[in-house]
């Protein structure tokens, strides 16, 4: 077992088996993902840190926590499609890709959306797709979708991604005005008019 292997094993048993988190689908995707790949070379020895981790563009890479967490709530099944709104450095897009059919991934930063494509397609993902654009619009031409998270919410759930959901598909978006104030929050849509709303955790400036 090398160095990453090991503290890759810490992260889950420490981070996530301890704070509640037993869904073995996810588990099993997140010990596949070589998260040091997508850590910026000069903080790759923190990279199973709890903690997020800055990237380029001034964004960060989620704490591996909130990644497995807004996983989990997803309630995937392999046959599935999802659309990821922020790909950030495209750790999360990874780990979904490891449990569902296609990964849809939308990232407004073009430096991030480039980086995050060629390393994707490096490490051998070819059942996620990135796009550049705005994630509020979602991905029109690939809806429905099974599944959409949303990495950095906002104070309401958009209604246009809402409306690309598949009927029993699910949202997992943080929402609220502040970081500090936010809720991570599963919409459930029922039919073409319902949906539902469930409180998946309070709070996630510090988990």
């Amino acid at each position: 077992m090398n160095k990453f292997e090991y503290l890759r094993k810490q992260m889950i048993d420490y981070q996530l088996v301890a704070r509640g988190l037993r869904d073995q689908t996810v588990l099993n995707a997140v010990s596949a993902v070589l998260r040091e790949k997508f850590i910026p070379t000069d903080l790759v020895e923190f990279a199973y840190s709890d903690s997020p981790l800055p990237i380029a563009a001034s964004q960060t890479i989620s704490q591996p926590y909130i990644v497995a967490l807004m996983t989990a709530a997803l309630e995937l099944k392999p046959d599935e499609r999802v659309l990821e709104v922020g790909t950030g450095s495209g750790y999360a897009a990874a780990v979904l890709a490891e449990i569902a059919k296609e990964v849809y991934t939308i990232e407004r930063h073009k430096i991030l959306a480039n980086t995050a494509r060629k390393r994707l397609e490096e490490l051998g993902y070819k059942n996620i797709q990135v796009l550049y654009g705005d994630g509020t619009l979602g991905w029109p031409e690939h809806a429905p979708f099974d599944a959409i998270v949303v990495a950095a919410g906002g104070p309401n759930v958009p209604e246009t991604l809402k409306q690309q959901m598949a009927i029993g598909g699910r949202l997992v978006i943080p929402v609220g005005a502040s970081l500090h104030a936010q809720r991570l929050v599963r919409v459930r849509r029922i039919s073409e008019e319902e949906s539902t709303t469930t409180l998946i955790k309070r709070g996630l400036s510090s988990a």
